[in-house]
């Protein structure tokens, strides 16, 4: 059964734990439309500070948001008794952030991280696709890096073009 009894959704006040207001990305993960896209405008506040970094900074903390990200998406979809809700959202800040490794400064290379993370993040194209095969914690979060990390390639090939 999940936490919410017989296939209900969770009352609001069960989001208030701090794990699972961290997986829900401070409540964006619960908007009723799109709470993947609005997750992932979590990632892009958090960016905003990130990006000054120096780059193995920014990596070491990447990862340690990933490896968080794995137990507060795996235990609460664990709870909710589900493999990848909609409303967990964490995956979607990792994967905009790994979007955004090295990226060139400036807000329209922001808003074209933001536009390839979530076109691969939506199409799942391979090995999008594959990753989200995987179970539990790191598959909730392994398809989202997968497109992160192929929205940071195209990115780095646009700044190259580019710049």
């Amino acid at each position: 059964m999940n936490a919410a009894g017989a296939g209900r959704d969770p009352p609001l006040r069960w989001w208030l734990h701090p794990r699972r207001l961290l997986a829900c990305g401070l409540g964006l993960g619960l908007a009723p439309r799109a709470p993947g896209t609005c997750g992932t405008l979590l990632g892009v506040a958090l960016f905003l500070p990130l990006a000054a970094l120096p780059l193995p900074a920014y990596l070491a903390l990447l990862l340690l948001l990933g490896a968080l990200g794995t137990w507060i998406c795996g235990r609460t979809a664990q709870e909710l008794g589900r493999h990848d809700p909609s409303a967990i959202v964490w995956d979607e800040v990792v994967g905009f952030l790994t979007a955004m490794i090295a990226a060139p400064a400036g807000w329209v290379w922001i808003l074209a991280g933001f536009a390839l993370f979530r076109f691969f993040d939506i199409a799942k194209p391979w090995p999008v696709k594959a990753a989200e095969r995987v179970r539990g914690g790191l598959g909730i979060l392994l398809d989202d890096v997968v497109a992160g990390l192929l929205a940071f390639l195209v990115l780095q090939l646009l700044g190259l073009a580019f710049l």
